[in-house]
């Protein structure tokens, strides 16, 4: 009897307590509801304030906190529970994504930006080949002409070790490891100048692929005059087939940079120069595999030139089919097939939206496009200051003693084929003549 009179009293207690509850879920959500919806504009905004997320993100975890001990089983909850992963995702996913992004910058990204620009890796291979051809054809004509490009110490270096029975000598007068790391460092130093001065309207890259061009025709010709030409090519162009092509490639992203300023289209010409910098800089960054090989090939492989003659070539082709199916064949067959995604970064917000906001979360390709634009907004303080600071070291430097010999180089040396300033020259020349020759 007694358990049939409080059964019903059981019952109307828990519907009373489940009737509170509700009640108090509803003024819960009713309470913090606009702040969820604020939080979830921000997670949707392309550009996300750092500080405000994270006070947001601190919220909505006390609410989960409380709806937790609360409301166990009600929706908000879950609910709850979903904002918080949306943020925590935010966050984060950059740093999940980043090795997926490595591999789709090898896979996708970079060849579709080697198809984009095509048109300027055609016009840097033309221009070194035919620079090439020129000097080849100069010393043919001119005799004297190798010692003008190449510098005479080096070309009596040379004569020297062909009396000796071994002309590839100076490949072997230095350590692996030694070499292969100042040829790195060279090669780097090469391609980034030939990128860099693409800034000039791309005839800064032209010009420095004219020289090298030359200096590798002259220098290919000379072992040439002297019946040497299939030790010499199978010797050189074991580092130099990945070596040439990446100043080549060097010189289409220099190009490519140049574009931009050349021809902005219907982007204005700083913001058309802005896009074209980053295929450029991207471009760049692919070919660092390039030298590094071709440095560590260079130090520990070349000097052996007493392999065989067909596993030299070989090795040469191989490295010649590595650089044209990735840079060539496989951009073309991509483009066939279709892109996995358009080119990042590619296109540029107008630039009443380019203000310089340091408390956002932005893409590295924002963040250059900032940098380009507060350079452009204090360029002419920058050239204020460092024209002064150069007037005043300039000073200071020449009336406090006489400089140490060696300190200064005449512009003249750097087309003159002087081992001491020859600085424009591709590292298949340039180290064996600062290892050799005379300072």
């Amino acid at each position: 009897m007694i358990f049939l009179v409080l059964l019903p009293v059981g019952r109307f207690a828990s519907r009373s307590t489940g009737s509170k509850v509700k009640i108090c879920e509803t003024k819960f959500i009713e309470q913090n509801q606009p702040k969820w919806e604020e939080l979830e504009r921000v997670l949707e905004s392309p550009y996300k304030n750092p500080d405000n997320l994270n006070e947001l993100f601190i919220q909505v975890t006390d609410d989960l906190s409380y709806s937790r001990t609360f409301y166990p089983n009600r929706s908000v909850r879950v609910y709850l529970n979903g904002l918080a992963q949306r943020i925590f995702l935010s966050i984060y996913r950059n740093r999940k994504s980043q090795r997926h992004r490595l591999i789709t910058f090898w896979t996708d990204e970079l060849p579709h930006l080697v198809y984009e620009s095509r048109q300027a890796f055609r016009l840097s291979f033309f221009v070194f080949a035919l620079a090439m051809a020129i000097g080849m054809l100069s010393c043919a004509m001119d005799p004297d002409f190798a010692a003008v490009i190449l510098g005479e110490d080096y070309v009596q270096m040379t004569e020297e070790n062909i009396r000796s029975g071994d002309p590839m000598r100076v490949y072997k007068q230095r350590g692996e490891f030694g070499m292969t790391l100042g040829i790195t460092v060279n090669n780097i130093y090469v391609s980034f100048l030939t990128f860099v001065l693409g800034v000039f309207f791309s005839i800064g890259s032209i010009a420095l692929l004219l020289y090298n061009g030359v200096m590798v025709g002259a220098f290919q010709y000379f072992f040439i005059e002297r019946g040497l030409f299939w030790e010499s090519f199978l010797t050189i162009w074991m580092h130099g087939a990945l070596e040439i092509s990446a100043i080549v490639i060097a010189g289409a992203a220099g190009i490519t940079m140049g574009q931009g300023l050349l021809f902005p289209g219907t982007y204005t010409r700083m913001q058309a120069f802005q896009r074209s910098a980053r295929r450029g800089i991207k471009i760049m960054v692919g070919i660092a595999p390039l030298f590094i090989v071709a440095g560590f090939i260079e130090g520990y492989l070349t000097r052996h030139t007493d392999l065989p003659d067909v596993a030299r070539g070989f090795f040469i082709v191989v490295c010649l089919l590595v650089v044209l199916v990735y840079f060539v064949w496989y951009p073309w067959m991509k483009s066939r097939i279709g892109f996995d995604a358009p080119i990042r970064d590619a296109r540029i917000p107008p630039d009443d939206m380019l203000h310089l906001n340091f408390t956002q979360i932005k893409p590295s390709g924002e963040i250059l496009a900032d940098a380009i634009l507060l350079l452009k907004s204090a360029s002419e303080n920058c050239c204020l200051y460092a024209g002064r600071g150069a007037i005043v070291y300039f000073v200071v430097f020449i009336f406090a003693g006489k400089p140490r010999s060696g300190i200064f180089f005449s512009l003249r040396h750097v087309f003159s084929g002087d081992p001491d300033g020859a600085v424009f020259s591709a590292s298949i020349l340039r180290w064996p003549r600062l290892w050799h020759g005379s300072s």
